[in-house]
Parts: structure tokens; C-alpha cells; sequence
């Protein structure tokens, strides 16, 4: 317990070297000097809460949001001195807002709570006490031997000790760490292989060292010692013998494994990702107006303290006959006093600041996001995926966005690829009906064509087929040797980590060499119906450094020789022999039609320069410091003095409807960026493919660049063109190194080149650099929103910089998912996500934020003006009740279903008109302008609803039916209570119907909530004030509202009152609608759009209408509004965009109505 104590703060770091020790079935040494180390149990975490923690660091963490604390401050304030308004009226919404949080928070750890027990109470196997013993998976300890059988998942992070296979080997799958779902071969050291029963597992004596936990999946480094006929045998362990918690056993019936890292310290633990931390453009406008609205309510309070205290410098007014001072308070410090009454003011008018403002945009965000899902159009058939949402609190960012940075591979085109050509030893081939046929010749060729492949054409198919890491998979986990006698290997089938290596082995195949298996030590292959093995001495796996792997094998006549392919730039500068000149060219070639190229090339060895080979490897391999710069210098090495075979090209085509996504992207004002990792001559053609280059665009490069000096006058040259030529387009080519030299001092130079571009293409790019990209742009002075989209592993780092990450559910796996803000199945979701979604989520927020500041300066100003006649005494205007439910109840449901459903066009018009998308970019809506509106606007309609009710009411003495006010004057206004109650009421439904206004879509939800909202204030305030409460200190509000209903006049004020408020907002809307009207205004009003008849102006009408019909259409038309139960959705069946729509956010019924 001490121990753990002492982690916790810091003080005994649980692993103190940089190593670990492991001793297989924990056999520890018996010397008794011997301390062993301390390894955390197998346990899972993933819930943030446990019963003792979950109240305080709950309450800590929502106390740490500015505005509860701020409410938090004004009910302790309330409690502590005395102050015009009960504590209720703040605690009770605070109190509201804390617990619905909590709730929440609460259930979703509930939920991780739940699913932690199910996985760390799954039974497991273990070896224990001679035999097999079954437990718990949480009870797995560092150490132990697992058995785990096909179809289970690993309980723990195991390195593998022996399968049922004679060689030691077994196949997994790791879809659920990073979504590559072909089979990985993994294996482990001869000396444990042998192993296959309980005994003799628990007979091996072994010590695993190895690094202490890390999260990189793909990095494992560590050996194992094996007292082997009583000999110590060391033998390098890395990612091949390491099986992850999480992946799944596949064809293969058991394996047995030790732990060495378990619970949180295995590698899937260790990559948990919590969410994403990225903040809103919307949220920063709404802290930025909390602030504004907090430094009114210090100015009102401080202003109403002043004036209290110069009016109370006359005597009369400073202690009247009725309110007597008491000795104390006589004698009472000013300053003090001072204090006191700011903080009571502050109190007053505290409600300025809408606490309910974060629950309710909190669940618009929460419940909104439901809508991406549920949208069909966003759903993909064929591999049965549905969009998903991540993170909700990005919503609106999606309507915001000015750059989007794509990957290439897989975003753009559909990863599927088909091999097209390939040159060997300088002469070009195509593949023709499973033949290989030089380029020029007819396809009706004679069957001999085969036969005419020389020594040199066929050595170039055999490396393809044995170049790869490819496995293949059966319908029963037999041998390869079993395979092959019993005749059956068109069972078989390929499995790759890329689909390139697929498609180029399955090329192979129909053009006659056949690759048949690897078990771990050689390699089969038919070629042309002879078989050959190949012994599989070392393979040098790919890395993004090298951009190459190899293979070195032994041939069937006993030499040895290494296969290699890759990148051209990665192996043509090592290549010494070869048509060197014509590959090149045709890689070229290739690269123009919008290929993927890699070059092949062998290398032989003589022994001597083997057995020096095979020496470094093993020194590398086992080295447990710095093994990875070990292995790079002895690859480096190894892969030189290349001879040259030849190169492919693999088609990868492009994904459904791209071309017009980026059109529709550019129209929407969008710059599109690609940034890929391929050759720049295949980028470029694929850019012009998809248009994202256009054919009569001037093209710049900035490639090859040597120096800072050549980058910065080549950056210098482009962007004077750009300036001369500035009529035209101009998209811009960078390659990485490039790249490189124009970030280090050049950043200015070349964002302003970039930016003056339409369009701009980045190849050869690593995984960092597209992250620096989007970071360099991201902070660039204009601050714009950035959206990054890819589908790989190496996208990741580009999604997590970008505002917004979209991760493509594709074929290289699903860490760009799991990064992701939002996951969609293809590219072409893209442009619904954005132009419809994205506008819709903008809007709506944008409009609850600004709506919630403004009813609550229509709340609280006649507070303030109430001040002016109360001689600042503090006496508050509403009873506290009112205050308590007036955001609570009264005005919350209206605006939380606006911002659920509201749609100011349609959605097929926002996807058919990109260019409406401008309307609302670089935070149009929340800017200074708008923010002004909206404030002076509840300035406005607080000092109608004062006043108005003031001056119309004022002397009215006809309201006091009990006769106790018989003349009433200017200052007694009828009543306190009466009057307070009027003002609410105008209130309550002005700031309804001010929304109501400025809602386009009608619901039946929206009526319900609006028309309900003001009924259930009425039907409240009348059980409210007609029943005398036991529990009230006092009856304030008894038969109040009974008496203000029974005057004609108060309704009459009431009418008057809501009228003159909003009617200048209609003709507002009226008149700017006709003389400064918006794209999408103008949309609303137009009547004539292709295929859309009546929808743009949302107004569709019967043909029996009345004779006051025409004059109301012109009025709806001009504010813009509709029903949908009037809207008659006929659409033209030749319109691409709207035959297909099968969207959920359609909430009316969908029929076809003529105008």
C-alpha cells in the first residue's frame, strides 16, 4: 500500500531501468538476493470515476467551467450576507446543471465500468501446478504461460512460446488495434517450438529482457535466454513474437504464450485515446461573449451602488420613517457596507449570465450529432458502414471549414489494385489475358507467347512472387505439405498488409508463377508447373525511412541471394547493373497514366559475404539498445550493388464521384490540398484525373530543390508569376524534400505562395510533414478552420492536428478511425457532411447562443430600471420563483427543438448550391455585427416591456379589486408584485415569439414546445398564485396573477406591448430582405430553380385558396418561412442530387405537390 502510495505522488516510479526481466512460468532465481520486480496486474481501466471519487473529482472538474463557478460565487454570496433574492434562484439552476452533467458523465462510466468487468472477468487458461488451471484474465500475472485457442482474442500482451504447429508458428489478426484485417504470421525461437504439452512448457527454463511498455504497436525489442541441453542460447525477440492484447488467433488450433506486459501496460492500453481535447470556433465566440456580458453586470452592479449611495446623501432618503437603522448598522464600516451592497447587486442581476446556456448546447451538440448517423445518404451498401461521430463538440466546426488536406491512396482512389504493367531488363509489358505481351504487340497473340520469356523475364516474376510478406489462408489449418499432396491449393487464398503486394502475387500467379505458402522457414513457389522451395534465411522488413523490404533466400541450387523492391528513388541510386536509363523512363511512363510504381531489383552473395551478413543481423537483432539504428546501418549495408530487374505499375482507380466533391468543395469557397505519399508524376496525374487540377490551371513545381538558397529563389520566381499571371489558376506541385527547405526559413515565402493558389499538390510526403502542413497553415495569421481527411496510419498525425479529423473507413486499417473526429465509409460523403450538415449545425447554434443572451438581457435590464424606482434598495422586480424556472422551464424547450431541427433551406438545395456555404464561413453569424444586433435588440424590447407596461398601467387602479390602493401614483405603479408579473408575462411571450420568428422549419415539435411553452407559464402561474403555500415564508404572489388576468387592460398592454416589439423585427426582415438579401435569402425567394419548382422560396400553396391568400404568400415569402405541411417536395428526377436523397433530416412527408 506504501508503495502505491508512492507511485501515486510521484516519489517510487514503478519501472526504474529501461528494461524488464522476465523469467518464463516464474521460475525466479533461489539465491536469496534476489528481488523481484513489480509489474502491474492484468486488469483493464477505462472508466475515469470509482464510488469514493466520483462526487468530488466529478464536482472538481465541472467547477473548473468558468461559468459554474462564477453561480457557484452567487450562491455562496447568497448565503452569506443578506441579499434581495433567496439563494434558491441560484442554487436551484446550478444545482440543475451540475446534476444533469453528473448524471450523464456518470451513466457513460457506468457503461466503461460495465465493460472493463466483462473483459477482466473472461476465463482464461493458465499453467500452474502441472497442469492447466483456468482463471480470471484479470488474475494473469507477468510471467505466466496462456494457452489461448482459434477464434480467442489474447488476454494480455504474450510472447509466443510454441503452437501446434511443428514449427512454431500461428496466425492473427489485429482489426481490432489497427483494422488491417489480413492474417500476420507470427512465430516463435526454435529452442521453445518443440514445446507443445503442459509438461514440457512447464519444464522450459527461460528469461525473457525486454524494453519496458511502450504504445508503438509495430516495436518490440527483446531476447529471450534458453537453457537448451544445458546450454544458455540467446535468440533476438522483436514484433514477429510478440502477440498484442486484442488480436484474434486465427487457422491455427492453440498456441501457448508467456506474459510480459499485462492491463494497463499492454500496448492496446498504452494507445487509448481520449477525446479529443479540440475547442470550436462557436465555443470561443460564446467564452468571448460570457466575458462581454460579464463586464456589463459589473458596470450595472457598480453603477446601481453609486447611484444608491448619491441618493442616499440626502437624509430623507438615507433612513426614512419607515426603515430605521439600527445602532450596529450606524456604527458599520462604509467599505464593508459598500461591498455589501455591490455583492447584492451582483446577485441582482446575475442572471444575465445564462448558466443553462452550457446544458443546452451541451445536449444540441449531444443529440445533434445523432443526425449524421441516421442519414442514409451518408450510408455505404456495399460495405455496410454508416457514418460516424466521435466527438459531438465539432459539430459546427463542419460548417466552417476553409482548407481541407486530403490523403491520396484510399481517400481519393478506392486502395483496389490491379496490375497494369511492368518493365523487365528495358522492354515494357502488358498483362493480357493472364499473358505477358511487349508493349505494341495485338492481343489475338499464339499461346507460345509464354515461352519466349527469357531467363531474365522469369527471374523478374520469381521476385515478385517471393518479395512480399503475403500469407495465405485455408479453410482448415493444415500444413503447406499437406496442402500441396492432397492437390487442393485452388482453396487458397492471398492475404496482404497492402493491397499492392496482393495484386502483384495474384498477377504473378495467372501469368504462370505461383506462390505457394510460406511456413516460416522456406518459401514454395510453381513456376510454370515446376515447383521450387526456397529457403527464407532473412527478411528486411519495409520501413518508411528505406521505402523498400527484401528478402534474402537460398535457391534451390543452394546460392544465395537477396529480392528487393520499392520506391524508385529507394533503389534505382543503388543499382550498379540493369537497363538503369530505360527503367527509369518507363517508371516515368507509368507514373504519367496515373500508376503506382515499384522497381525490383536482386543482389547475389557470395558465402563469405553471407556468413558476414548473417553475423550483423544476429548482433543487431539482439542488441536490446538501440536496435533500431543498428538494424538501419546494417540494411544499409546489406542493400547495395543492386542488380536492376525491372519495374511495375499498379492501377489504383479513383472512388465514386470525387470529381464533382472537389468541384462542389471549390465552390463552396474550400481550397483542397493533397498530400500524399507517392511519385510526383503519379500525384499529379491522379490530381488531374480527380479535378483537383484543372487542364487549362498553370501548374507550378517546387521539386528537387537542393539548398536554402534554390528553394528560396525558385519560391521567390513562383510567387512574382503568380502575381503577373493573376487571372488565371495556378495550383502548385511540392515534394517532400522540398518541403523540408522551404519550412526551415522560408515559411512566410512559401505560405504566400501557397495561399495565391487554388490548388496545391504535396508528394513524397512523411507521415510529420503532412502534420507540419496543416499546423503551419493552421497558426498562419488569417487563423483559418482546417479539415484533414486519410484512411491510414500514417494520417493519423495529420487528423489529430487539423480542427476537424475525418477518418475514411477504408482498407489500411482503422487507426484513422479511431483518431478521428467523424468516420465516413467514402470521399464523395464529404460534400453532404460539410454543405448540408455543417450549415445546419452552424446555424442552429450560432442562433441558440445569441438567442440565449438575449432573452436574458430582456430578463434582467428591467431589474435594473426597476432600481430606478425602488431608491435602489435591492428590491427585486420577480418573484423568486420566476427567476429560478424562467431558463429552466419557461424559455429552454423552444430554443433547444430550434436548434435540433431548424433548416433555413432545404437540404437538397445547400448540396445542389454549394456557393451557400459562404454565407456563414469565417464564423459569419457570431460575429461583432450580429452580437450587436442581438444585444441591442434585448436592450430594446427590456425597456418596452418596462416602460410600456409603466405608462399603460402606471395609474391604473382598476386592477386592486380588494380596494386597498385607492389612488395609485407613479412610484406605488399599482402594485409591486402586479406589475413585476406583467413585465414577466410581455416577457415570457415576446422572447417565445421573437423565435418563433426566426424559425424557418416547422415541426409539430416546434408548435408543441412554442405554443406549449407560453401555455404552461399561464397554466403554472395560475396554480402557483391560487393556492396559499405552507412551505413559502411568505405569500407574495397570491391571486396575483388571478387578478392581472380579470383586467381587460392588462391584456390589452400585453397585445400592445408584443406587438410593438416585434413588429419592427418583421419589417426589418421585410426590408433587408428585398434591399441587401443573402445568397440564401435569395434561394428562399426563388421560385424558378431547375427541378425544384416551389422549394427555394419553402412556400407551396392549394390551388383553392382564399382571396387574402396572395397577400400572405408575399409575406411569408419575404420573411422567408414556411410549414412543412404546405411544402410540396417535387423534384426533378433528372437532378443527380435529389432522386437519390434519402435523408433523415426530411421531416415532413415527402410527396410531390404542385404550386
Amino acid at each position: 500500500m506504501l508503495r502505491w502510495i508512492r507511485q501515486q505522488l510521484g516519489f517510487d516510479p514503478p519501472h526504474q531501468s529501461d528494461t524488464r526481466t522476465v523469467y518464463v512460468a516464474n521460475r525466479f532465481p533461489q539465491h536469496d538476493h534476489y528481488i523481484p520486480q513489480k509489474f502491474a496486474d492484468n486488469r483493464i481501466i477505462s472508466s475515469k470515476y470509482t464510488v469514493w471519487n466520483f462526487i468530488p473529482k466529478n464536482l472538481f472538474e465541472q467547477f473548473r467551467r468558468i461559468a459554474n463557478f462564477y453561480f457557484l460565487i452567487i450562491f455562496l454570496v447568497q448565503l452569506m450576507i443578506d441579499t434581495p433574492t433567496s439563494p434558491v434562484t441560484s442554487g436551484l439552476p446550478l444545482f440543475f446543471v451540475i446534476t444533469v452533467t453528473a448524471i450523464k458523465q456518470g451513466f457513460e462510466d457506468w457503461l466503461r465500468h460495465k465493460a472493463d468487468n466483462e473483459v477482466n472477468g473472461a476465463p482464461v487458461y493458465v499453467v500452474r501446478s502441472g497442469g492447466l488451471v483456468q482463471t480470471r484474465s484479470k488474475n494473469i500475472r507477468v510471467g505466466d504461460i496462456v494457452r489461448v485457442a482459434k477464434d480467442e482474442t489474447f488476454p494480455a500482451d504474450l510472447v509466443l512460446l510454441s503452437s501446434d504447429r511443428r514449427e512454431g508458428t500461428c496466425h492473427v489478426t489485429t482489426a481490432s488495434l489497427d483494422g488491417e484485417t489480413n492474417l500476420k504470421t507470427h512465430s516463435a525461437v526454435p529452442e521453445t517450438a518443440i514445446s507443445q504439452s503442459v509438461s514440457s512448457l512447464e519444464a522450459i527454463v527461460a528469461v525473457i529482457e525486454c524494453h519496458q511498455p511502450e504504445a508503438d504497436l509495430y516495436r518490440f525489442v527483446g531476447r529471450i535466454t534458453v537453457n537448451h541441453c544445458e546450454e544458455e542460447i540467446v535468440r533476438p525477440l522483436g514484433p514477429e513474437n510478440l502477440l498484442l492484447r486484442g488480436a484474434r488467433l486465427k487457422n491455427t488450433k492453440e498456441i501457448f504464450g508467456v506474459a510480459v506486459y499485462t492491463g494497463m501496460e499492454t500496448k492496446m492500453a498504452l494507445n487509448y485515446k481520449s477525446k479529443s481535447q479540440k475547442r470550436s470556433a462557436v465555443e470561443k465566440s460564446m467564452n468571448t461573449f460570457l466575458m462581454i456580458y460579464l463586464v456589463i453586470l459589473l458596470f450595472e452592479a457598480v453603477l446601481s451602488t453609486i447611484l444608491k449611495y448619491a441618493w442616499q446623501a440626502e437624509e430623507k432618503w438615507d433612513e426614512p420613517w419607515y426603515n430605521q437603522k439600527t445602532e450596529q448598522e450606524r456604527n458599520s464600516s462604509k467599505i464593508l457596507k459598500f461591498i455589501s451592497d455591490f455583492l447584492a447587486f451582483l446577485v441582482l442581476y446575475n442572471f444575465i449570465i445564462p448558466i443553462s446556456l452550457y446544458v443546452t448546447v451541451e445536449m444540441q451538440k449531444f443529440l445533434g450529432s445523432f443526425f449524421i448517423g441516421w442519414d442514409l445518404d451518408l450510408y455505404h451498401e456495399e460495405s455496410d458502414q454508416k457514418a460516424q461521430v466521435n466527438t459531438s463538440d465539432l459539430n459546427e466546426e463542419l460548417g466552417q471549414v476553409e482548407y481541407v488536406f486530403t490523403d491520396k491512396t484510399g481517400t481519393l482512389t478506392e486502395n483496389e489494385m490491379q496490375f497494369r504493367e511492368c518493365s523487365i531488363n528495358g522492354v515494357k509489358y502488358q498483362e493480357i489475358n493472364g499473358k505477358l505481351v511487349p508493349e505494341g504487340m495485338a492481343e489475338d497473340l499464339p499461346d507460345a507467347v509464354d515461352s519466349n520469356l527469357s531467363e531474365e523475364d522469369i527471374l523478374f516474376l520469381k521476385a515478385v512472387s517471393l518479395c512480399h510478406t503475403v500469407q495465405i489462408s485455408y479453410d482448415q489449418a493444415d500444413g503447406l505439405g499437406d496442402r500441396q499432396a492432397n492437390g487442393i491449393l485452388h482453396q487458397m487464398e492471398y492475404y496482404a498488409s497492402s493491397p499492392d503486394e496482393k495484386a502483384l502475387v495474384e498477377a504473378t500467379k495467372r501469368i504462370g508463377v505461383t506462390f505457394n505458402g510460406n511456413n516460416g522457414e522456406t518459401m514454395s513457389i510453381t513456376s510454370f508447373g515446376k515447383l521450387e522451395i526456397y529457403k527464407l534465411l532473412h527478411i528486411l522488413e519495409f520501413d518508411a525511412n528505406r521505402r523498400r523490404m527484401s528478402v534474402i533466400l537460398q535457391t534451390p541450387s543452394g546460392e544465395k541471394m537477396l529480392f528487393t523492391k520499392g520506391a524508385e528513388s529507394s533503389i534505382l541510386p543503388y543499382t550498379k547493373t540493369g537497363e538503369i536509363d530505360k527503367t527509369r523512363m518507363h517508371v516515368d511512363e507509368l507514373a504519367l497514366k496515373g500508376l503506382r510504381t515499384l522497381v525490383i531489383a536482386c543482389r547475389h552473395f557470395t558465402p563469405e559475404e553471407y556468413i558476414e551478413i548473417d553475423r550483423r543481423l544476429h548482433e543487431a537483432r539482439t542488441a536490446l539498445q538501440q536496435r533500431e539504428e543498428r538494424l538501419a546501418d546494417v540494411f544499409s549495408y546489406i542493400e547495395k550493388d543492386f542488380e536492376l530487374l525491372g519495374a511495375v505499375g499498379v492501377e489504383d482507380k479513383l472512388q465514386e464521384k470525387v470529381q464533382e466533391t472537389i468541384e462542389a468543395l471549390r465552390m463552396a469557397g474550400i481550397k483542397v490540398w493533397v498530400l500524399t505519399g507517392d511519385k510526383h508524376e503519379t500525384a499529379v496525374s491522379v490530381s488531374l484525373s480527380c479535378g483537383h487540377f484543372h487542364r487549362t490551371m498553370n501548374i507550378l513545381e517546387l521539386v528537387q530543390q537542393k539548398s536554402d538558397s534554390e528553394c528560396a529563389v525558385q519560391l521567390r520566381r513562383l510567387d512574382k508569376r503568380i502575381k503577373e499571371d493573376h487571372v488565371i489558376q495556378h495550383g502548385l506541385v511540392v515534394d517532400g524534400a522540398s518541403l523540408s527547405l522551404a519550412l526551415r526559413q522560408h515559411e512566410k515565402l512559401f505560405m504566400d505562395v501557397c495561399r495565391n493558389c487554388s490548388a496545391v499538390l504535396c508528394c513524397r510526403m512523411a507521415p510529420l510533414q503532412k502534420a507540419k502542413v496543416v499546423r503551419l497553415l493552421k497558426t498562419s495569421p488569417e487563423k483559418p478552420i482546417t479539415l484533414a481527411i486519410g484512411d491510414g496510419a500514417n494520417d493519423v498525425s495529420m487528423i489529430q492536428e487539423a480542427h476537424v479529423g475525418i477518418g475514411i473507413m477504408g482498407k489500411e486499417g482503422r487507426q484513422a478511425v479511431r483518431n478521428s473526429d467523424y468516420a465516413i465509409a467514402r470521399f464523395k460523403f464529404l460534400s453532404k457532411l460539410l454543405l448540408v450538415h455543417g450549415h445546419f449545425y452552424y446555424i442552429r447554434i450560432a442562433t441558440l447562443v445569441q438567442y440565449f443572451f438575449y432573452k436574458n438581457v430582456c430578463f434582467i435590464t428591467p431589474q435594473f430600471l426597476y432600481q430606478f424606482f425602488c431608491l435602489f434598495s435591492q428590491q427585486t422586480l420577480y418573484d423568486s420563483v420566476y427567476l429560478t424556472l424562467y431558463n429552466i422551464c419557461f424559455t429552454s424547450l423552444p430554443i433547444l427543438v430550434y436548434s435540433l431541427f431548424e433548416q433555413l433551406v432545404h437540404p437538397h438545395v445547400l448540396q445542389n448550391k454549394p456557393a451557400l456555404y459562404r454565407d456563414i464561413s469565417k464564423n459569419a453569424l457570431l460575429s461583432c455585427k450580429p452580437f450587436l444586433y442581438w444585444t441591442l435588440l434585448g436592450f430594446c424590447h427590456a425597456f418596452v416591456f418596462f416602460f410600456g407596461s409603466y405608462l399603460l398601467m402606471g395609474e391604473d387602479t382598476s386592477l386592486m379589486g380588494n380596494g386597498q390602493i385607492l389612488k395609485a401614483s407613479r412610484q406605488l405603479m399599482f402594485g409591486n408584485w402586479t406589475f413585476g408579473t406583467l413585465v414577466f408575462t410581455i416577457m415570457v411571450i415576446t422572447v417565445t415569439l421573437k423565435l418563433a420568428l426566426e424559425t424557418h422549419f416547422w415541426t409539430w415539435m416546434n408548435h408543441f414546445v412554442t405554443w406549449g411553452s407560453i401555455a404552461f407559464y399561464f397554466i403554472f402561474s395560475l396554480f402557483y398564485g391560487g393556492i396559499i403555500w405552507p412551505f413559502l415564508h411568505t405569500q407574495d404572489m397570491y391571486f396575483v396573477f388571478v387578478q392581472l388576468l380579470s383586467s381587460g387592460s392588462a391584456w390589452f398592454a400585453i397585445i400592445l406591448i408584443v406587438i410593438t416589439c416585434l413588429f419592427p423585427d418583421v419589417i426589418k426582415s421585410v426590408f433587408y430582405r428585398h434591399l441587401q438579401p443573402t445568397n440564401t435569402q435569395k434561394t428562399q425567394l426563388n421560385r424558378n430553380g431547375i427541378g425544384i419548382s416551389c422549394l427555394d422560396s419553402m412556400c407551396c400553396f392549394s390551388d383553392g385558396e382564399k382571396a387574402c391568400a396572395p397577400v400572405g404568400r408575399m409575406l411569408d415569402r419575404m420573411i422567408g418561412r414556411c410549414s412543412p405541411t404546405r411544402v410540396g417536395r417535387s423534384w426533378s428526377t433528372s437532378d443527380p442530387y435529389y432522386s437519390n436523397d434519402r435523408s433523415i433530416l426530411t421531416l415532413s412527408q415527402v410527396e410531390a405537390t404542385p404550386c
